[in-house]
């Protein structure tokens, strides 16, 4: 009776049922909440993910993703132990902020370029927040001080390059049977190939992918914004059910005594305490958190190291995103779970090593 009790899917439902009557209680606050998450999508994430969704697809179809990848072939096994075709998706990962990273590793591992421990790995590491994120909204935005924003990316981003070289040791007796993952074709491509130079095998892969794909460029364009307009429709109600789910624990006094518990935690620790709300609300939702670090009355170093705490997080609601893309695949959510983890304190930590360095 106990097990079934505290049975996961018990515990689903009884949090779901609880959530409703929560909602019921307090209907105008769950409705202004979801207007927030609604908002945030629609001005904020649709415009600047969507058209990274449909560029992603388009080049995976004409092959420049294989172009990059057997380029960057010799860089990434030595230091990442993934194929090359990670760096395109690091780059991309970077560039377009999460959960571009995820996607893009789950298309190659849906087309078995990569195989489930490389994937793992490359996921655990592209999953960044976007520069434009990091110095308009995070630094100029909620800091108000662009003069933050070197430190915060060398954090953020230096801790992701390090979550790299760290998960390059996950998964190595995996390893053995990383050849059964990976296609025919693309083992007869290497073959034919191994003579040529560098640049004629990365031209040779995208001739052989584009082949292989087969499809019109206007055919390839219009399948690229449908997949791309049903993956933020999910990105978009995932915000929104987190917003509302904020929303009403703030009400029921939940947060309240968990911040209490945290900031009695932060003063042990030396840290300024009105800061365990920016801890409270990043663990949710990533710019709720560095929203709350930045306009938080505090210390700038502290505040901007609890900002690379949130950002490196992510926040659940982009562990959710995440976790709906790597659902499609064999792909395992926990090794994700544990490098965003490591990587939030990494980030932490390399704030206070870099502030006086980096002259802030």
């Amino acid at each position: 009776m106990l097990r079934t009790l505290v049975h996961p899917l018990s515990l689903t439902a009884a949090g779901a049922l609880f959530l409703t009557l929560l909602m019921a209680v307090f209907p105008n606050e769950a409705l202004q909440s979801s207007l927030r998450g609604l908002s945030i999508w629609w001005h904020v994430l649709f415009p600047s993910l969507f058209p990274f969704f449909v560029i992603s697809e388009v080049m995976l179809g004409i092959g420049i993703v294989h172009f990059f990848g057997k380029l960057l072939d010799p860089f990434m096994k030595p230091f990442f132990r993934v194929p090359g075709i990670g760096g395109f998706v690091f780059a991309m990962g970077n560039i377009s902020g999460y959960p571009v990273g995820a996607k893009l590793t789950s298309q190659l591992r849906e087309q078995n370029l990569i195989s489930r421990v490389e994937g793992e790995r490359l996921v655990a590491f592209t999953t960044s927040s976007d520069p434009i994120f990091l110095i308009g909204a995070v630094s100029v935005g909620f800091f108000q001080n662009v003069a933050v924003a070197p430190v915060l990316a060398a954090a953020h981003y230096g801790g992701g390059l390090l979550i790299g070289l760290i998960m390059r040791f996950y998964g190595r007796k995996e390893d053995q049977v990383q050849d059964s993952f990976i296609s025919g074709h693309q083992k007869t491509a290497v073959s034919r190939s191994v003579k040529r130079s560098r640049l004629n095998q990365a031209l040779r892969a995208m001739h052989e992918a584009r082949l292989l794909d087969g499809r019109t460029l206007s055919r390839l364009i219009q399948d690229a914004i449908q997949t791309a307009l049903k993956l933020m429709i999910v990105v978009g109600g995932l915000v929104v059910f987190f917003s509302v789910i904020l929303e009403m624990l703030i009400h029921t006094g939940f947060l309240e005594g968990i911040s209490a518990c945290l900031r009695f935690i932060f003063e042990l620790c030396g840290m300024p305490a009105p800061l365990a709300d920016a801890i409270i609300f990043g663990l949710f939702e990533v710019t709720l958190g560095a929203r709350s670090a930045g306009t938080a009355s505090s210390v700038l170093m502290h505040q901007v190291a609890i900002a690379a705490w949130v950002l490196s997080w992510g926040g659940l609601s982009v562990h959710a995103q995440i976790a709906s893309l790597l659902s499609k695949t064999d792909l395992r959510y926990r090794p994700l779970l544990l490098a965003r983890l490591l990587h939030s304190f990494i980030a932490f930590i390399l704030v206070y090593m870099l502030w006086g360095w980096l002259g802030v």
